[in-house]
């Protein structure tokens, strides 16, 4: 059955659904075969209830979710495997990142190639999408950038997530789009980096091996211990931990990259030597 992150995940879906098809929690107990005591319960990932597969999906058919999300309910209590691919034939609040950011009160963020979805621009995030596949439909790219601008929100609503991230200094040199797109990108970073939830350091090349063997990775804390948990960049998709030692692990890991990066002003500085570098493209 799910625990942590995953619980949760299953709970924000199931909510998500439910709110979507205009049902309270009675009316979707009754399409279901269960009481309403039962669907709040299965909300609250809090609840030291479990879920089986077969409840989370009738829980999901009952508020109208087409298969695949059901699918995506049914896996998340499963809770069988570690690994998450994207899928297009769900929505983007069903993939755990986000519901993860959503119930963080602090997320740590190692960027060894291209800036963390959190602080990209739309025209930056435009030629990422691209790039990862040329042969995806326009249509379907607009609505992953449209998806990940939302996903910002979590660092301007009222409790914001408190991020902290190190971009390796490559992230500078590897043009994304063109040059007109990375001086607007960078413009941007040096806005976000001003706003007190937001640290910006840069782990030059002078650090030698620190960033050896380190893929972009990321470190979600709740205001509930139990939502520790570690995302790990993979193509198509992320591994998602939360064991304490795994979690613990690739928290020392982020700790040790911070020592070795730059300080935060001056990071500030390189990225407004690299901005003008990059002029207006």
């Amino acid at each position: 059955m799910s625990t942590g992150p995953r619980r949760m995940q299953l709970a924000n879906g199931l909510i998500r659904l439910r709110l979507r098809a205009g049902l309270t929690q009675e009316q979707v107990g009754q399409r279901a075969d269960y009481g309403k005591s039962t669907v709040s319960r299965y909300e609250d990932w809090r609840n030291p209830a479990g879920i089986r597969a077969r409840t989370a999906r009738s829980l999901a058919e009952a508020c109208g979710a087409t298969p695949a999300e059901a699918e995506t309910l049914a896996r998340l209590a499963e809770d069988t495997t570690e690994v998450w691919q994207v899928d297009g034939a769900v929505p983007s609040w069903l993939n755990p990142l986000v519901s993860l950011e959503h119930n963080a009160r602090y997320e740590d963020a190692f960027a060894p190639s291209c800036v963390p979805g959190l602080l990209q621009t739309r025209a930056y995030a435009l030629a990422i999408h691209q790039a990862e596949d040329v042969r995806r439909p326009a249509k379907a790219v607009e609505r992953a950038v449209d998806a990940r601008m939302q996903r910002q929100q979590v660092l301007r609503r009222d409790s914001p997530l408190q991020l902290r991230t190190v971009l390796d200094q490559a992230v500078f040199q590897r043009v994304v789009g063109n040059s007109a797109v990375m001086a607007e990108q960078i413009g941007h970073l040096i806005e976000q980096a001003a706003q007190p939830n937001i640290d910006i350091q840069i782990l030059p090349f002078t650090s030698g091996a620190a960033a050896a063997g380190l893929g972009h990775f990321v470190t979600l804390v709740g205001a509930d211990a139990s939502l520790t948990s570690v995302y790990a960049e993979l193509l198509g998709g992320g591994l998602y931990l939360d064991a304490p030692e795994d979690v613990d692990r690739y928290r020392s890991a982020f700790e040790g990259l911070r020592g070795h990066a730059l300080s935060t002003a001056e990071s500030l500085k390189i990225m407004m030597t690299t901005r003008k570098e990059y002029g207006d493209g």
